[in-house]
């Protein structure tokens, strides 16, 4: 006989899981500070990508299948295969957070923007100084690695990102090379969309969609989900793509050109620091302002603040790691 405290025991780890999930999704929810570093500090990182890489057309064709009453034990087999109540867990707490993490940012972002990039800069710059240690310059594949890091970063941070613009085409490929990030530790998804020139128009979607969700519940029209929902299932499209083809891209260069793979990857996001420098300005030439010495130092301390952050998780990992 099952009892009470059975069933507590039973869902407690799910419920670890569940908030290991929310502490992701904080995580991916702002440039420079990777859902996979979280996952490899709580301990489920192998877990993790395990379950995503097994996401292949094959298993899914054969879950699809299970409708018909002969495949649904083979059907049943590949939903353990994939892991899908790990990942149905964790995705749920990674959406909470990003849901509320994002609405926050929005705002932050028109509201005290030099603050809020500056806090970005922090965590993109300590991002690179942690991961700098796997970097090694010494062949000339290496060195070319780097230097094509840093200037597709550096270009991107600038007006070719903002040169995309914002259509279902680009918001599809926005989220398969943000899902992409998923794999690797210190590398933000959330900073590859501010690259792309899409962080800060996904952000606002997701907080407009969820409104007009919410708007449903008292009475509001359903033309107002139609829009912001149409971007967000682009996105989640984009991801799901991105979860059987870039990602496994990305792994496969890990594992087989590791060392100017994580080059690249590093100068990337030391090209990326020019993206906040760049948001921060524009936003306030919006409101008709400039960089003053007070402006400055606020976005100084903001940087620190991120810094110090990314280097204390890193030192948690480090000590887990090891």
């Amino acid at each position: 006989m099952t009892t009470q405290s059975d069933e507590r025991t039973a869902l407690l780890p799910w419920l670890v899981l569940y908030l290991k999930g929310v502490c992701m999704g904080a995580a991916d929810a702002v440039p420079g500070v990777s859902g996979g570093t979280i996952a490899l500090v709580t301990g489920i990182y192998e877990r993790l990508i395990n379950a995503v890489t097994s996401i292949t057309p094959e298993r899914v064709w054969r879950i699809i299948s299970g409708v018909s009453p002969g495949n649904r034990r083979d059907a049943l087999a590949a939903l353990r295969e994939i892991d899908l109540r790990f990942l149905l867990v964790l995705g749920t707490g990674i959406m909470t957070a990003v849901i509320t993490v994002t609405r926050v940012l929005d705002v932050a972002i028109d509201e005290i923007p030099v603050p809020t990039f500056g806090f970005f800069f922090g965590l993109i710059a300590a991002s690179a100084v942690v991961l700098y240690a796997q970097v090694h310059l010494d062949d000339a594949r290496q060195i070319a690695a780097a230097v094509a890091g840093f200037a597709v970063g550096f270009i991107a941070s600038g007006s070719a990102g903002a040169a995309l613009g914002q259509s279902y085409t680009t918001t599809v490929v926005s989220g398969a090379i943000a899902v992409s990030a998923m794999i690797l530790p210190g590398v933000s998804g959330s900073l590859l969309l501010l690259l792309l020139g899409q962080y800060e128009y996904m952000t606002s979607t997701l907080k407009e969609f969820v409104d007009a969700l919410l708007g449903l519940v008292v009475g509001g029209p359903v033309s107002a989900v139609i829009e912001p929902g149409a971007t967000v299932v682009a996105f989640v499209i984009g991801a799901l793509i991105g979860l059987f083809t870039i990602a496994n891209v990305v792994r496969w260069a890990l594992e087989h050109y590791r060392r100017a793979t994580l080059t690249f990857l590093v100068s990337l996001i030391v090209g990326a620091l020019r993206a906040p420098v760049v948001k921060a300005s524009e936003k306030l030439a919006e409101s008709g302002q400039t960089w003053t010495t007070e402006l400055i130092g606020v976005f100084v301390a903001a940087a620190v603040v991120g810094a110090l952050l990314v280097l204390v998780v890193d030192r948690y990992s480090t000590v887990i790691d090891g």
